[in-house]
């Protein structure tokens, strides 16, 4: 699976931004989707994941309240809607996808290319 994220950019602590993660290659419908991020000198972490049909999503908790996580299957598309953002909410996100399971994301098996969050205070 092909994956390409944007939406990306600088904004305000407080402010909001929604990621968008846009997939090809094979049958996106069938599989979990997660967002992972990575902050600097930091390893990457995850963020939040969905199941093939958008019914179950999971979230770290420390963005539990202010992201929510979704996915058109129409449009091959899964979606990470940041809200309340903080100083520490500043990293390179990314979309996986987990070809091995469609409800509960596992294990990544194909990355996006990342697109920077940067929160001012």
């Amino acid at each position: 699976v092909q994956l390409q994220a944007f939406g990306g950019g600088l904004v305000q602590a407080g402010g909001s931004l929604r990621l968008s993660c846009a997939a090809s290659g094979r049958t996106f419908s069938d599989y979990a989707m997660g967002w992972f991020r990575q902050a600097p000198g930091k390893e990457r972490k995850f963020v939040s994941s969905i199941s093939w049909s958008g019914s179950s999503a999971y979230y770290e908790d420390s963005v539990k309240g202010r992201f929510t996580i979704s996915r058109d299957n129409a449009k091959n598309t899964v979606y990470l809607q940041m809200d309340s953002l903080k100083p520490e909410d500043t990293a390179v996100y990314y979309c996986a996808v987990d070809v091995a399971n469609s409800v509960v994301f596992s294990t990544p098996t194909d990355w996006g290319q990342g697109t920077l969050v940067t929160v001012s205070s």
